[in-house]
């Protein structure tokens, strides 16, 4: 009986020679390694060969595959949005061949920039591909029939539940029906607010492990949960992002950036101040959904590496919260049982 990670193999061999037809049938195999992936069901492997390396990824297959996936990459090819090409497919069998990206993240290049002028103008080439995402008409949405879903009230109030059940109860093992009850009412108010903003569609993930570098590019991945969401959404995953802490002042002009070049039209949030009130609400429910991730990630897997993310998002809302007034309720309550447990 073979191992399954041999049989996967073997079974990619048989479909990159079916690619290999179609693209090139000069290329030879070499050998294929086993990458990490995420926590999702696709697995992914890196196919050497004599000519170029290649990413084949796997999932299980299904009435329509990889078909939504695929999908969505041509729309955002259609629209200069960097993403990985896809050079074949099968999509009975659960199979995709892309472009090999490379292994470094725009977190690990972010890492070693030598000042905060070129921290600033690396995010600003970001920010820049997000306003050209953001820009994507209704019409165009409307007529690709792909972006059916969206952050509505219902959906952020299901992220601040599935937080309560793997951050408190799981994680700091609260098991009260009180706290649950005013945990919820707080963020009530914040996310009805979110939901009657105007949206534009939004990657849902748009974070630096969620950007490779490959080349000169900037590469844009785990696109395939995108749906319509106020803009601050994407722009808050970015520059409040659990795993790297950019300078305040590059913040402070990157929020400034976006805004002055996001149409009004798009987001009619009015002046930089009331743009600011929507980021700030949209970094308190997207930063204790991050929370959420990772308790249930360290719940899932006891992995210790999520624990200091947990720490070190919580610290931005903190800090948040103690210059914004108008949840005074909610600090009071995530203080009381974050530090004391």
């Amino acid at each position: 009986c073979l191992k399954p990670e041999l049989s996967e193999k073997l079974f990619i061999e048989d479909l990159f020679e079916a690619s290999v037809q179609k693209l090139n049938n000069k290329i030879e195999l070499d050998y294929i390694d086993k990458l990490t992936g995420d926590a999702s069901t696709r697995r992914y492997y890196r196919l050497f060969t004599n000519k170029e390396s290649f990413v084949a990824c796997l999932d299980h297959p299904s009435e329509d595959g990889f078909s939504y996936f695929i999908e969505i990459q041509k729309f955002f090819e259609s629209y200069k949005i960097r993403v990985p090409k896809i050079l074949d497919s099968n999509l009975e069998r659960g199979y995709i061949l892309q472009e090999d990206l490379g292994d470094e993240t725009f977190l690990q290049h972010i890492s070693k920039v030598k000042n905060v002028t070129d921290e600033y103008t690396e995010y600003e080439r970001i920010v820049a591909s997000l306003i050209r995402l953001h820009t994507i008409s209704s019409k165009a949405m409307e007529e690709s029939r792909l972006f059916d879903r969206k952050f509505d009230f219902e959906k952020y109030m299901s992220e601040i539940e599935f937080t309560y059940k793997f951050f408190f109860e799981k994680f700091l093992k609260v098991e009260d029906e009180k706290t649950k009850k005013e945990f919820l009412n707080c963020y009530s108010s914040i996310c009805q607010n979110l939901a009657e903003q105007k949206m534009v569609l939004t990657h849902r993930d748009f974070h630096s492990r969620n950007i490779m570098i490959k080349g000169g590019d900037r590469v844009i991945i785990d696109f395939q949960d995108a749906r319509l969401g106020v803009p601050q959404y994407d722009l808050v995953s970015l520059l409040e992002d659990s795993y790297y802490d950019i300078s305040a002042d590059n913040k402070a002009k990157l929020i400034q950036y976006y805004f002055e070049n996001l149409p009004q039209e798009i987001h009619k949030q009015g002046d930089l101040y009331s743009f600011y009130e929507v980021y700030n609400d949209m970094t308190l429910q997207r930063a204790i959904k991050a929370i959420g991730s990772f308790s249930y990630i360290y719940a899932l897997r006891s992995d210790v590496r999520y624990v200091k993310y947990i720490g070190m998002t919580f610290e931005k809302i903190r800090k948040l919260l103690l210059v914004s007034q108008k949840h005074e309720k909610l600090r009071v309550l995530l203080n009381e049982h974050y530090y004391q447990s």
